[in-house]
């Protein structure tokens, strides 16, 4: 019945097709009651799109007064506004009800909904850990800027003239003329940490660093490295092998080992490359090793005299070591990666492994 008075066209221009009054009154009645019946708060809604939205039926009946015969237009006007009002009072009402009654209250013994959580990053992750594990042994944490002077990258670390990670083939600078470039190592935080204070020093220095390198799975242009650093009196080589033997185990199980290979780094001397046991194969030799049942992770030495000098440090009477790590390398073997570019590609697919 509702629906037929509001299909009424008013724009005929026969009377008898024009809504009379007693007619508007009987549709008012009709809309009210049957708002009032609805039974839940979400039929009461549908009510109010119905009837009071934009489109309703409601505001379209108002678009039509102007069809009226002129000596009911007042009434007829009256009559919509008092509909108007009573059903939005109606509505509201209802829904107020609704909202109190007991089947719609929150019940607070019911557990919480879960809701979707980032990720921990796995790159982070390892960092934190490695962190964790060599506060343990001692070290503090050490940080320092990302745009770094040739000073501190090469100048201070023994670094000689000729040597290619100068070359701006090799490193990215920022402006060569004024000597500034992105940090290719986080060494330069180590000097600053000497320069401003006495030994001894037992530090970490994580972050991130920078090399004109061609990407692909096993290198980035931008990376994350960790340098480690003890200076002290009578700091020798077996307290470094010591050092790291702890940190690997800690980090990749009790039945890992390591070995030093003789290498050459302009900062230390002697200098060694860190090699630990293949965790797919235990050392037995598989693909992921080469067969040789070891993978390298890193670089390590005795602080060359040379470097502490050149920071005021008596090289007579302290003697150090230091080791550069690279996390997301041992990130990879962590967790089994076989692409360093998955690390930052933030595809939630990769991530939600961890």
């Amino acid at each position: 019945m509702i629906e037929e008075y509001c299909q009424i066209d008013m724009k005929e221009d026969k009377t008898d097709n024009l809504m009379k009054i007693d007619e508007l009154k009987q549709l008012k009645n009709e809309i009210l009651s049957e708002i009032g019946n609805s039974s839940t708060y979400e039929i009461v809604e549908e009510k109010r799109i119905k009837y009071l939205s934009k489109k309703g039926m409601i505001p379209e009946l108002f678009s039509k007064i102007k069809e009226v015969q002129n000596q009911d237009k007042k009434e007829f006007g009256q009559i919509l506004n008092s509909l108007r009002e009573e059903a939005y009072e109606l509505i509201n009402r209802l829904k107020a009800g609704f909202s109190n009654n007991e089947d719609n209250k929150i019940d607070l013994t019911l557990p919480g909904r879960k809701l979707p959580v980032g990720k921990y990053h796995p790159l982070y992750k390892m960092r934190d850990e490695i962190k964790q594990i060599f506060r343990q042994m001692g070290f503090s944490v050490a940080i320092g800027p990302e745009i770094e002077t040739e000073h501190y990258i090469f100048d201070a670390l023994n670094m000689p003239e000729w040597h290619p990670a100068r070359k701006v083939t090799d490193s990215l600078y920022v402006d060569k003329d004024s000597q500034l470039l992105l940090r290719t190592e986080t060494s330069s935080v180590q000097i600053r940490t000497m320069e401003k204070s006495d030994p001894p020093y037992r530090i970490i220095c994580p972050g991130r660093v920078y090399r004109n390198e061609k990407e692909n799975s096993t290198h980035t242009a931008m990376f994350m490295q960790l340098e480690g650093l003890y200076v002290d009196e009578n700091v020798s080589f077996a307290e470094l092998k010591g050092t790291l033997l702890a940190f690997f185990k800690h980090l990749y199980g009790q039945e890992t080992n390591v070995r030093f290979r003789p290498h050459y780094f302009p900062f230390t001397e002697p200098s060694a490359e860190v090699d630990v046991t293949c965790f797919k194969c235990g050392g037995d030799g598989c693909s992921l090793c080469k067969n040789s049942g070891w993978i390298e992770l890193g670089g390590c030495g005795m602080v060359h005299p040379k470097l502490l000098e050149n920071v005021g440090v008596d090289s007579e009477k302290y003697t150090g070591f230091a080791f550069g790590l690279g996390i997301e390398r041992l990130t990879m073997l962590k967790y089994g990666l076989n692409d360093i570019r998955d690390i930052y590609e933030n595809d939630l697919r990769f991530l939600e492994q961890f």
